[in-house]
């Protein structure tokens, strides 16, 4: 839904750390000022989506807007940047709410550690050896051992992301699931992954950490040597993307499943 023509008269830029991201910062802040995130009315981010994942991670309990304008390479998470009409734009976007899963790792010292992603959880083998996973989902074990590369759960945000390369399925926006994708699956083989409801609590757990040790990483954050994974969807944090008409989350999900 549009913003009912809401006004965004404080707006605070972050930028990527590129030549092209700083110079796009310093026009802008000179056209339209550069207020502090905690007194602004959006936040726009200037970079791709690597920045955009790491804007949501830094103001999530900011309870602020988030615009992207793509200064990098795919800027599936951004809009086209210009440089001019800026708050016209933001007063017209339209808005997508996303939830981030949280994911809770022990590694084999039994250390623990928690983390967000916004796009996908994946768990990847550390090295030259194949490893060996077991998947539950809500208590019941559902698959005893899958030998692959890796595995990832994604949100519908994430789904065209690497969970798409993995040749995982695209997911719409407001769709109440999360795609669990295996990454190169050796057995068993034909294995293509499952569709969850997004209130799945799942559990993945390295059967042979010595031999075969695994990392697992929520975006960018990576936790090595682990030996149990838990993600699900955590519904106590929100956050709001802000797209040009006709270039929404929808429109992108959509548009990506009729490419060729």
């Amino acid at each position: 839904m549009p913003q009912s023509l809401r006004k965004f008269e404080r707006i605070s830029f972050v930028a990527a750390d590129t030549p092209e991201a700083a110079d796009a910062m310093r026009l802008l802040v000179a056209s339209y000022g550069n207020a502090d995130p905690r007194e602004a009315d959006v936040i726009v981010a200037l970079g791709g989506d690597g920045l955009m994942l790491q804007a949501l991670r830094r103001f999530l309990l900011a309870n602020v807007p988030l615009y992207g304008m793509n200064l990098g390479t795919v800027g599936f998470l951004m809009n086209e940047y210009r440089e001019d009409d800026l708050p016209d734009r933001l007063s017209r976007a339209v808005a997508s709410s996303i939830h981030p899963l949280a994911m809770t790792a022990k590694d084999v010292n039994g250390n623990r550690y928690e983390d967000l992603a916004f796009n996908e959880v994946s768990l990847f083998r550390q090295t030259y050896q194949a490893a060996r996973l077991r998947i539950s989902v809500d208590g019941t074990v559902r698959m005893e051992e899958l030998v692959c590369d890796g595995l990832l759960v994604a949100t519908p945000a994430g789904s065209t992301a690497y969970n798409l390369s993995a040749h995982g399925p695209i997911l719409p926006i407001d769709a109440p699931l999360l795609a669990l994708t295996p990454i190169s699956p050796f057995r068993p083989r034909r294995w293509r992954g499952a569709l969850l409801p997004r209130s799945a609590q799942i559990k993945l757990e390295v059967l042979d950490p010595g031999k075969r040790p695994v990392s697992a990483v929520a975006d960018h954050a990576e936790t090595r040597d682990v030996v149990e994974v838990e993600v699900a969807e955590d519904r106590r944090h929100k956050l709001v993307l802000l797209f040009d008409p006709g270039h929404n989350l929808d429109e992108r999900i959509l548009s990506e499943q009729f490419r060729y």
